[in-house]
């Protein structure tokens, strides 16, 4: 566990203060480390820690409880926003691949320890959240990308979770990959890319692997779009933060392969690593004020 300090401050004009007079708690749930953040009243993080992400439920708990009490006295406590990958019902995570956790009711265990209002949504519906608002007009509909160690989507529409789609999970759609039909993420995410190439994102220089990794991701892209309708489609995650390496060959590619109206101009989010801390944020205000 670590402390980081001077986290990456998210665009001004996009943050909603929080009325109330306590702090909210966002947590990023990853297959490998987890995130945890503290948010004062006009939007500004406080205070963060990260640490590993233990493979077991009852350790993770106990883990983030420990985190928690830490960083805020639970007097100064008004929600904790948590995000998890996978498909999430009801504040429940129904499954998550890369976790291998199934039927994981974080809220009710959380809420015994706090007493205050735990809100629970999918990690990729949270950064599609964050980043569509950060855009300088917010489209009618959006589809967030998150390429990480697996593939993540989040469909937003009028600037909100669209509650129809919440529960997809575009990493998961069956495409055809060298003769197989295969899931996206298993040929296309951060994970496979590094079986496939024996390196890390960052590692990879060459242009040619970079071109094959913008068609990989692609084949996911023109399979959604034309049953999604996006106006955008934003890049994050890890692999996010390469898009400069493969962006051009992204949208041309699109360009090819889609043949309805105007196509989405797909772009890099403006904070691919930090977009799910944020959209926990203001998640957990839009619920707040309901």
């Amino acid at each position: 566990m670590f402390i980081i300090r001077g986290f990456p401050v998210w665009h001004k004009l996009t943050l909603v203060c929080y009325t109330e007079s306590n702090m909210l708690v966002a947590v990023d749930t990853g297959g490998t480390k987890t995130l945890v953040a503290v948010f004062d009243t006009d939007g500004s993080v406080v205070d963060s820690v990260k640490f590993p992400t233990p493979l077991d439920t009852h350790l993770f708990i106990r883990e983030l409880d420990a985190v928690i009490d830490s960083l805020i006295n639970k007097n100064e406590l008004d929600a904790i926003a948590i995000a998890l990958p996978g498909r999430i019902r009801d504040g429940v995570m129904l499954s998550a691949g890369n976790l291998k956790w199934k039927h994981f009711d974080i809220a009710a265990r959380l809420k015994d320890h706090f007493g205050v209002k735990i809100l629970v949504e999918n990690d990729a519906n949270l950064a599609g959240l964050a980043e569509t608002r950060a855009l300088s007009k917010i489209p009618a509909r959006s589809l967030y990308i998150t390429v990480s160690t697996g593939i993540g989507t989040g469909s937003i529409t009028h600037g909100a979770i669209d509650e129809d789609l919440s529960e997809s999970e575009g990493g998961q759609i069956m495409l055809e990959h060298n003769g197989v039909l295969l899931e996206w993420e298993k040929f296309a995410s951060g994970q496979a890319i590094h079986k496939k190439y024996g390196k890390y994102a960052y590692q990879i220089t060459s242009k040619r692997a970079w071109y094959d990794i913008a068609k990989d991701i692609n084949k996911g892209i023109v399979c959604l779009a034309p049953t999604l309708r996006p106006d955008i489609i934003i890049i994050g995650g890890s692999i996010g933060t390469h898009f400069a390496h493969y962006g051009d060959t992204l949208n041309a590619l699109a360009k090819e392969y889609l043949h309805y109206g105007n196509v989405p101009h797909i772009v890099q989010a403006k904070h691919p690593e930090e977009a799910v801390i944020y959209g926990c944020y203001y998640y957990a205000v839009d619920r707040l004020a309901d």
